[in-house]
């Protein structure tokens, strides 16, 4: 499942709930405190900008046995470059393996061409580019191939893409007759440049990874979120989980199962067109209770704004907008900030600028996910060895 990821059923599912049980997950109870809310704050560090042990305690705690069979943080044989789009992600992701981002040139030329140079030798390095292809999405698609191509011409010995957030992923089938499948073509592209892996974060949908013809691991940003709730105590019998629409009904029911399996409900709209969306009823009991509505990504915030006016009109107490992906395209921060979310929790795989911030707004950060993530693939494990056996990685 999905959102097995990082935290196993045992540790979050209750098996008796009483009126005084609250959402739990025993092994991820360290409180996630947000600081300044509104503002922007990261969690994995402090307000002066300082790493901090925020995340789940598995991703910071030292485990003997892991510490023994991974490569040392100093190993040279190791890079790691940041493209332009997120580098704020890149350094809390070498701050968390101890290393410093590789040094390397990127810049544009007068007529838009984009120019890459790496200031450092790579020949027979492992090296990871972190370049999520948010907005502008072919600007920093076309900077991660050229960056590719740029390590190939290098003699790295392999070249992971880090890819954050996947653009284009949403194009991954035909719904009406001549349309493109743009993921595989995006696949298609990476694959050609020359990568010989790819490490992205929840994807819009899983077949996204068979458009590849290189390995490529899957991790999930929602554990992350859900450590977070957890922290809130928010008694477990006034929870719903809601999906926003009824593709992503498995991915709440997955995220409902991690909140002491609360229940589920269901927002059924009919789409009109790209990025317009209509809600036209709900499936399940929302009166009275914390609705936490679930989705992989926020775009325009049309689905999941129509889909929280409803449930308030069906009787929740509270609505939770909880997402991985925060795109926040034209009008959703007046959507979001309109007053129908008591918060709205995102994660850092795309930078949110600072006019984008406002007062219902968390941002957690999924770096040291990541960055455990990165120190696995390089030593060739799977997340077999506890506590990284949630981890996702096969």
């Amino acid at each position: 499942m999905a959102f097995m990821a990082l935290c196993g059923s045992s540790l979050w599912k209750s098996p008796q709930l009483t009126s005084k049980t609250f959402i739990h997950c025993n092994n991820l109870s360290e409180s996630l405190k947000c600081k300044d809310n509104g503002r922007p704050v990261v969690l994995g560090r402090d307000s002066n900008g300082r790493q901090s042990a925020a995340l789940p305690s598995f991703l910071t705690t030292s485990n003997q046995f892991v510490d023994s069979i991974l490569v040392p943080k100093s190993d040279t044989r190791l890079r790691i470059f940041s493209g332009t789009a997120n580098p704020s992600l890149s350094q809390e992701i070498a701050c968390y393996m101890g290393l410093e981002l590789g040094k390397i040139k990127i810049k544009r030329f007068a007529d838009g061409e984009i120019y890459v140079q790496l200031q450092e030798s790579v020949r027979g390095c492992d090296v990871y580019l972190v370049q999520p292809t948010c907005p502008p999405a072919n600007e920093n698609l076309m900077e991660l191939l050229i960056m590719i191509d740029a390590c190939r011409r290098a003699s790295a010995k392999n070249i992971t893409a880090v890819i954050p957030y996947f653009g284009y992923a949403r194009a991954d089938r035909k719904t009406q007759g001549r349309e493109s499948i743009a993921a595989k073509l995006v696949a298609n592209l990476i694959t050609e440049a020359g990568a010989d892996r790819v490490l992205a974060c929840d994807l819009h949908s899983g077949q996204s990874i068979g458009y590849f013809d290189i390995p490529v691991d899957h991790v999930y940003g929602q554990p992350v979120i859900l450590d977070y709730l957890a922290s809130k105590m928010i008694c477990a019998d006034d929870l719903v989980v809601v999906s926003p629409d009824v593709g992503g009904v498995a991915r709440a029911r997955a995220f409902a199962k991690k909140l002491s399996d609360a229940p589920l409900a269901i927002v059924d709209k009919r789409r009109q067109g790209h990025n317009v969306a209509e809600v036209m009823n709900l499936i399940g009991d929302v009166r009275g209770k914390v609705a936490v509505m679930v989705d992989d990504m926020i775009d325009t915030a049309g689905t999941i704004a129509k889909g929280a006016a409803l449930l308030h009109q069906e009787g929740a107490r509270e609505v939770y907008a909880c997402s991985t992906h925060a795109v926040f395209s034209p009008p959703a921060i007046e959507r979001l900030s309109g007053g129908l979310f008591q918060e709205v929790i995102i994660t850092n795989t795309i930078p949110i600028s600072e006019q984008n911030y406002f007062p219902q707004l968390t941002v957690l950060s999924v770096a040291n996910l990541l960055g455990e993530t990165i120190w696995r693939l390089h030593d060739d494990c799977s997340g077999g060895f506890e506590p990284y056996a949630s981890l996702g990685i096969d």
